[in-house]
């Protein structure tokens, strides 16, 4: 007797990869059974594995993919970097001090915000000022954007005991006046931590139900695998644990946490120690390194200093550690993947992979943000994959070279901006992600932005290097498979044998004009065979 099926979906076009490669999308079905696609055909094949299915899905018209993977997220540190009020919209200084005064009316002790893009304070370097409306004895914190930086209130500092005098284990720093004093910026984790430490503690039911929706919202945009690159909170493992217990997480996670600057070999072993630590939907397998910071808060490492004459060095103090480290998990098998960013960061990274014994141990390159040819050559020698986030290019760069990026690389080196269809054309692997909270994880714009090079629906915005667009049959491809050969494993296609991740859209991402496809509904999410999201049926009514 034929076996039963868990699930059929059908829909209007399923982009099989021969779709991907320029066949015309078909109408077809999927049939999965204990999490693994066993049968892809057409639609007048589809009756008898109806007949045996335990649920079947109708799409209609809809399409479908290979589930869309986010390659870089944040989800549990992004708890406490999002608290209070969202300012990734406001385009001023004024705009930003105005929505701290409002929400200082309804804050407590604290007043926070996040998502401030450094652009607002013009050529002059954050600073305190951002809270000239707020009473001067007021406790604030602003995360920018980045998530490598913050601005904290004068009374914010005192609490603290910050002195400006602070030394760290990494390239962290605390920024002074000319007569060292805190100006109230602080840039990266180590100095960050002094005023984030004394920040109120959320409860652990607060911050299970806050990761519980986190990861609900990225679902509903049709993410269905994400790969978290820290676990620097300690209660993440019971954060997820907690989740399971009361049903599933709605996206399978990836864990890699972090080998901060500055550790050592005994640190490394305790991570070592974690990998194939899991539930039912999450692991942990690979680890994250750091390299740099950003550009913008000129903490990332150039061959030549910045226009302030920053970003002259590695997070590392001694970078050959960073080497060591690499090495060290290189040689137990465990995948490792490293933020680099400034030129000579990446080709540093480039090189330490490169320099590895060719084990198929698979290692990747997260950002890439300003990329010489030389460089390139030595990335596509080292045969490591790299992740890429159009939005950090679409959202806070401006192809006009106004914009806080730019100023500070000059011309030369901001037209070497996220280089994907380069390194895409070269060979490279491509995986594309967010880094939520830096930005958002939806999905749609992310593969907007890989296709237009500016914000989705702002067609008023000049893109940035046009010609480093890629394709939708690259970008979706670089979207979903792409992740899965980065990290070394089979899936992220619409074929029997793989694993059933899929996404489903009201419109084909393939044809459809990408400031369109960015607010295209998300039908279906289905995750290792399970429906996680389905508006199918409200669909049809509307």
């Amino acid at each position: 007797m034929p076996e039963n099926i868990d699930l059929v979906v059908l829909a209007g076009a399923v982009l099989t990869p021969s779709a991907l490669a320029g066949a015309p999308a078909e109408a077809g079905f999927v049939a999965i059974r204990d999490g693994e696609i066993v049968a892809v055909g057409t639609p007048d094949a589809a009756d008898s594995w109806r007949s045996r299915a335990g649920r079947v899905v109708d799409l209609g018209d809809a399409t479908l993919t290979a589930g869309i993977v986010d390659a870089h997220i944040h989800p549990v540190a992004g708890i406490g970097l999002t608290r209070g009020v969202d300012l990734s919209a406001v385009a001023t200084l004024d705009e930003a001090r105005r929505a701290l005064a409002e929400e200082a009316a309804d804050a407590g002790e604290w007043v926070l915000g996040w998502g401030l893009d450094p652009n607002v304070f013009g050529p002059a370097a954050p600073s305190g000022a951002l809270f000239d409306l707020l009473p001067s004895d007021r406790l604030a914190l602003v995360q920018l954007f980045d998530a490598h930086s913050a601005i904290a209130s004068a009374a914010a500092l005192e609490r603290a005991g910050v002195t400006g005098a602070e030394s760290f284990d990494d390239s962290s720093s605390i920024a002074v006046d000319e007569h060292g004093t805190p100006t109230g910026y602080l840039l990266e984790q180590s100095a960050m931590s002094r005023v984030t430490g004394i920040l109120p503690i959320l409860t652990f039911e607060d911050r299970r139900d806050a990761l519980g929706a986190i990861l609900r919202g990225m679902a509903e945009t049709g993410v269905t695998i994400g790969q978290m690159l820290d676990s620097s909170d300690p209660d993440a493992f019971d954060l997820f644990d907690a989740l399971e217990a009361e049903g599933e997480l709605p996206i399978r996670l990836r864990v890699s946490p972090m080998a901060v600057p500055g550790s050592h070999e005994s640190d490394w072993a305790r991570l070592a120690d974690l990998q194939g630590r899991h539930g039912r939907r999450w692991e942990v397998r690979g680890i994250k390194l750091m390299i740099d910071g950003t550009i913008d808060n000129g903490t990332a490492w150039l061959r030549e200093p910045d226009t302030h004459g920053e970003s002259t060095e590695s997070l590392w103090l001694r970078p050959p550690e960073y080497a060591a480290a690499v090495a060290y998990f290189h040689a137990r098998g465990i995948p490792t993947t490293t933020h680099a960013i400034g030129d000579r960061g990446i080709e540093f990274v480039a090189a330490t992979l490169n320099a590895l014994e060719r084990t198929g141990v698979p290692h990747r390159i997260e950002h890439i943000e300003t990329l010489p040819d030389d460089v390139l050559d030595l990335i596509v020698e080292a045969g490591v994959s790299v992740s890429m986030q159009p939005t950090h290019c679409t959202h806070f760069t401006r192809a006009d070279h106004t914009d806080n990026w730019s100023r500070r690389l000059g011309d030369e080196r901001a037209d070497r901006a996220w280089r994907t269809r380069d390194l895409h054309d070269r060979g490279v692997v491509v995986a594309l992600g967010s880094d939520w909270p830096v930005a958002p994880y939806d999905a749609r714009a992310t593969l907007a932005a890989a296709m237009l090079r500016r914000p989705a629906g702002r067609t008023d915005v000049t893109p940035v290097l046009p010609h480093q667009a890629l394709d939708a049959p690259v970008a979706l491809d670089a979207h979903t498979r792409g992740w899965w050969r980065s990290v070394g494993e089979r899936g992220g296609t619409i074929e029997e044998g793989m694993p059933a991740y899929l996404t489903a859209f009201a419109a084909n991402p393939l044809s459809a004009d990408p400031d369109a496809f960015a607010s295209a509904h998300v039908l279906l999410t289905v995750v290792g065979g399970d429906v996680v999201v389905d508006r199918s049926v409200a669909a049809a009514r509307r």
